[in-house]
């Protein structure tokens, strides 16, 4: 299964739990400590949000999303807001097409749902496309054995994906919020940076 199968139907109604009309506030936060410049890609970027907020603190801002849908929703917002960011309809299991790197790859609430063999194909996707030097930054949902939702990943899940050509920066415990009865759910925040010649 690749991306762009699992999540059309999730937009065909009301929205997804997870899109809860603004950025995630845990990352507002991070947005703010970081002062990220340059070029980010937001892998999985749904309606937008996320993409919007880079792009309207000056950042060249791209968003990749396998839903149409959530695409066309998050152009609308582009254009009425007046901001300059790219939207792609793109795999992030397939990320050849983009043909670029990028400064920071943003990925928040996509990794969490892949399988092993996917997060095999997503790390070296993520090769692809984050320069060396470049800074990799996640907000997942933690495990979560038995419960609804997400199968999320362990701090020793992500360290070991991460453990040849990354240098953890961070790892935090953080609440992912959403729209359901849930509320927020434990989360990791994370910032990775890729080693190799680059910026520092």
């Amino acid at each position: 299964m690749t991306t762009r199968d699992r999540f059309p139907a999730l937009y065909s109604g009301s929205p997804p739990a997870w899109d809860i009309g603004r950025p995630q506030p845990e990352l507002l936060a991070v947005f703010d400590e970081l002062a990220l410049t340059g070029s980010v890609l937001d892998l999985g970027c749904g309606t937008g949000e996320n993409t919007l907020e880079l792009a309207r603190r000056g950042l060249e801002a791209w968003g990749l999303d396998a839903t149409p849908a959530a695409l066309a929703i998050a152009e609308k917002k582009r254009a009425a807001r007046g901001l300059a960011a790219t939207f792609v309809l793109g795999d992030a299991l397939d990320l050849a097409p983009l043909g670029r790197t990028f400064d920071t790859v943003l990925d928040c609430g996509l990794y969490h749902v892949l399988e092993d063999e996917e997060r095999r194909t997503y790390r070296r996707e993520l090769d692809r496309v984050l320069r060396p030097g470049g800074s990799f930054l996640m907000l997942g949902l933690a495990t979560n054995p038995g419960g609804p939702g997400p199968r999320g990943y362990s701090v020793e899940e992500l360290r070991a994906a991460l453990d040849q050509g990354y240098r953890e920066v961070f790892v935090r415990s953080a609440s992912f919020w959403a729209t359901s009865e849930r509320g927020h759910m434990p989360a990791w925040l994370s910032l990775f940076a890729r080693e190799g010649l680059g910026r520092p």
